[in-house]
């Protein structure tokens, strides 16, 4: 088997684990703006190609870049596309009319012969190959910016993940589920739902709420980190704020400043980090 990790552009920049931002840190009041860092997220494609067949998109994921092909054929060996035996090459994309950003994230893996089994392709760009920037604006044309104004005040914020916690009964017996929870801006929970996805507390909470007939909420409680996937659907739901006890995403806080919503993470009594939408916090 061969790789070759290098595209074609000589512009092309390999994304790096990590990047800089600047955030505003609360510590009980004593507010500092520094310079801070963020895990990086973007979106990898991940096509297959086997003699007789152009190359097939089966799947994008969102990744910290490094390790691609590994994720790759790892994903395709696990998902029984293939087998390890088929393995002929893996690339990154070397399309003529790629942007540079792009060039690193989307990966080719060749093999010998047809696959046994192809999943259902997920949703993708119509373009060669999927970025950061390209997958927000996507987003935002779904989505749109929220137009509301809610204004939640940094000591508010702290204590909303201890009130997330008092919710959390299937956490306490267990130790292993996630917590969602909708708040309003007084720091009043409506509904919280656990789970052991992140993505599926959030899918609960609001869903819930649509059942009900009743608006989401201005603000939504993670009991884990933030990703872009549930910026995207605090987004498409209208919500405001989010609040998380972990880190956010390069992408998320990308995704967040440009929807207009409030990001916080490392919440707790005596300290969170705003990441995004400033204004939401009175700042």
């Amino acid at each position: 088997m061969t790789t070759v990790d290098q595209p074609g552009s000589a512009r092309a920049r390999r994304p790096g684990p990590t990047v800089r931002t600047r955030v505003v840190e609360d510590r009980a009041g004593d507010l500092t703006r520094h310079e801070d860092r963020l895990a990086t997220e973007e979106p990898l494609e991940i096509r297959l190609s086997w003699p007789g067949a152009p190359a097939e998109r089966l799947a994008v994921t969102m990744r910290t870049p490094g390790h691609d092909f590994e994720l790759a054929v790892g994903w395709l060996v696990h998902e029984r596309v293939i087998v390890p035996e088929q393995l002929v090459s893996v690339a990154y994309c070397t399309d003529a009319d790629l942007a540079p950003v792009e060039e690193f994230n989307v990966v080719t893996v060749t093999v010998a012969s047809s696959p046994a089994y192809l999943p259902a392709a997920r949703a993708v760009s119509s373009a060669c190959g999927v970025c950061g920037t390209t997958s927000i604006g996507d987003a935002l044309r779904e989505v749109g910016a929220t137009g509301r104004s809610t204004v939640v005040p940094l000591p508010l914020v702290r204590t909303l993940p201890g009130r997330l916690r008092e919710h959390q009964p299937g956490f306490d017996r267990t130790g292993g589920l996630h917590a969602a929870g909708l708040f309003d801006a007084g720091g009043a929970a409506l509904v919280v739902r656990e789970d052991v996805g992140r993505h599926n507390a959030v899918d609960k909470v609001v869903g819930s709420r649509v059942l009900a007939g009743t608006p989401v909420g201005p603000v939504l409680v993670l009991s884990g980190r933030i990703g872009f996937e549930l910026v995207q659907k605090a987004a498409v739901s209208g919500v405001e704020v989010i609040v998380a006890v972990g880190a956010p995403t390069s992408l998320a806080v990308s995704l967040a400043d440009e929807a207009g919503i409030g990001l916080v993470g490392f919440a707790r009594d005596d300290r969170c980090v705003v990441y995004a939408g400033p204004e939401r916090f009175g700042l």
